[in-house]
């Protein structure tokens, strides 16, 4: 099972039916969303994305770093990509035409021409680089690094890192607000959230969450975050343009990872020591079902269209596809 803490140190009306004769009418059942596919992938899989147009999906594995690349339509992997050591985590720029891998035990990042699978560039980062995201503009990649407690600030058009921004102890997620204004980093030792103003690349508060913060992730309106603690089994929901927690949801246990579905109507969260995920619906605030995936859920993701969610199992080596 893969965690960050074995480095280094997811009708009619009743009066009018009296006054005629009328079949009988069914309502149509929907159904909950389900594990319809298991995908095979590499050893250890920690991380997946798909890409922007939603024809590929990259899986991260750490055991025997590599990247496998799955072609959405049929199901199959086919390509694996070596890249660093302990590859943790992936994310494709917003254009679709390069993805970044972070190699936790390299202090690298590795960066994948997508037309053609190969590594075109390493970058060297912080101490244990935990988890990549591009701005939304593309311009910009920020890498939590756990282990030094800062933020890689990577110029994407020349592959430089030209900040480093100091945040929590132990920051092993970061994610960009819609609009590009703001990045949250999740810091897992100090139990916050560091908000930083992506204009000037300056620390602008600090939001207290669950013990132990893993994932975090914007809703598409930007207008709340949802933040995945494993130590207490929660999901703190901070309404963003207050900084406030306003909301704790209780989830399955050890959530690792959290994904809003693109309408923004329901967030999945991957629990890795349960092996479910757990769907909240976003109106109410309430896990509202409860899916059974793979051994060790340790990330998930939505397809862009959300027709579609990948699970990676860190514990059976597999991908579970869910039908939404």
């Amino acid at each position: 099972m893969t965690r960050f803490t074995t480095l280094k140190n997811s009708s009619l009306s009743l009066a009018a039916a009296s006054l005629m004769l009328v079949a009988p009418v069914t309502t149509p059942a929907f159904a909950a969303p389900a594990v319809v596919d298991t995908i095979t992938v590499g050893d250890g899989p920690s991380s997946v994305a798909f890409s922007p147009n939603g024809k590929k999906a990259y899986v991260t594995n750490t055991g025997n770093d590599t990247v496998s690349v799955i072609t959405v339509a049929t199901g199959d992997v086919t390509d694996t990509i070596t890249v660093g050591d302990f590859s943790s985590s992936v994310a494709f720029s917003p254009n679709g035409t390069k993805a970044y891998v972070t190699n936790a035990f390299a202090d690298t990042v590795s960066v994948i021409t997508v037309a053609t699978g190969d590594v075109i560039d390493t970058i060297t980062v912080g101490d244990t680089p935990a988890s990549v995201a591009f701005s939304p503009n593309g311009e910009k990649a920020y890498v939590a690094n756990a282990n030094d407690g800062t933020v890689s600030v990577i110029t994407v058009a020349t592959g430089d890192v030209t900040d480093a921004i100091t945040v929590g102890d132990g920051p092993y997620s970061v994610a960009f607000s819609p609009n590009g204004k703001k990045a949250y980093v999740a810091s897992n030792n100090d139990d916050t959230v560091s908000v930083i103003t992506v204009a000037t690349g300056a620390v602008t508060d600090t939001i207290t969450v669950g013990d132990g913060p893993y994932s975090v992730a914007f809703s598409p309106n930007g207008k709340k975050a949802y933040v995945a603690s494993i130590n207490d089994d929660t999901v703190s929901v901070i309404t963003v343009a207050t900084g406030r927690v306003t909301n704790t949801i209780t989830v399955g246990d050890y959530p690792t990872s959290v994904a809003f579905s693109p309408n923004g109507k329901k967030i999945y969260v991957a629990s890795n020591n349960d092996d479910t995920v757990s769907v909240i619906t976003v109106a109410t605030g309430r896990v509202t079902n409860t899916i059974t995936v793979g051994d060790g859920p340790e990330s998930v993701a939505f397809s862009p269209n959300g027709k579609k969610a990948y699970v990676a199992n860190s514990g059976d080596d597999t991908v579970s596809v869910i039908k939404n």
